[in-house]
């Protein structure tokens, strides 16, 4: 197994995504927002060509790669009933920069969720079966996450989606359906279950985002947590996912110290700090069940 996180959660900025992973130990970052230098900054296929050369060459002297890329791809913004040339350009900008920095894994989603209850299926399901092929053809590995999007409404739409993209995989987030409808459910929707939900999906998983939050049901909000502080589910997903024999990454998703598509969410004073203690709070959570479960620490 392995460690890495959304760095763009510390900061924008490259040095800073550098500094907080060397911090905490770790070789990788998930790549989303950043910053390079005075380049502005954008999701790691939308930064220009010369900032992203810098990125290659900085992160290989820092000895840090990319494990993933935390791509925009068919995400909340992009709506099923617009172009999908937006989609299929940012695969193309993806594909070649990810062979360069010999990254594997991309998160992509499922389109944002309509109003209604007709959510276009088979568009939906044409449109990411070609984005995967598109990855795979490249020798690259496309992950659905379960957020704002179409298999974010619960886990028998995951499980329909992955019924008509073969080959697809899964990055489940621990902390996604504690502020998500289940719109599986009939009206008034209630809250999804991490666990309900991981349970399910849980053969198709290859790669888990780690975050944490309470919903508050009478102000309509989410406030995110520690590790272990919420309603993720996290120590017994963990745990089962080990029991299982899982070997792949964990990634921080904190949200604490900024919360990323929130367009009213800025860097807190000590968003680097509260990114580092996050990590270490997980690290040591991973420990305390590994060794309760008889498998050596992770280091």
């Amino acid at each position: 197994m392995y460690m890495t996180g959304f760095a763009d959660e510390a900061s924008p900025s490259l040095d800073a995504q550098i500094r907080v992973t060397k911090e905490l130990g770790w070789s990788n970052i998930e790549s989303r927002n950043v910053q390079v230098d005075d380049f502005p900054a954008g999701n790691i296929h939308d930064i220009p060509d010369a900032a992203f050369e810098r990125l290659a060459a900085r992160l290989a002297a820092a000895g840090i790669r990319i494990n993933c890329f935390g791509a925009a791809i068919g995400n909340w913004s992009q709506k099923i009933d617009e172009p999908f040339d937006r989609s299929l350009a940012e695969v193309r900008r993806s594909i070649p920069r990810m062979q360069k920095l010999g990254t594997k894994l991309v998160r992509i989603m499922s389109f944002a969720v309509r109003d209604g209850e007709d959510q276009m299926e088979a568009e939906r399901f044409k449109r990411v079966r070609e984005i995967q092929r598109m990855f795979a053809d490249a020798g690259l590995t496309a992950l659905h996450e379960n957020c704002m999007n179409y298999g974010g409404m619960g886990w028998p739409f995951t499980l329909k989606l992955l019924e008509n993209v073969p080959g697809l995989k899964l990055v489940f987030d621990t902390g996604n359906p504690v502020a998500s409808d289940d719109r599986s459910q009939p009206r008034p929707y209630p809250r999804q279950s991490s666990w309900e939900f991981y349970e399910h999906v849980r053969e198709h998983i290859a790669y888990v985002h780690i975050k944490d939050g309470i919903y508050n049901a009478a102000a309509k909000k989410t406030t995110f947590t520690y590790p272990g502080e919420g309603h993720g589910d996290i120590p017994r997903i963990v745990k089962d996912l080990f029991a299982r024999g899982y070997d792949g990454g964990f990634s921080i998703e904190p949200h604490m110290g900024t919360v990323f598509h929130d367009p009213n969410s800025r860097h807190s004073l000590d968003a680097a700090g509260i990114y580092v203690a996050y990590g270490r709070r997980m690290l040591a959570m991973i420990n305390n069940i590994r060794t309760e479960s008889q498998l050596p620490p992770h280091r």
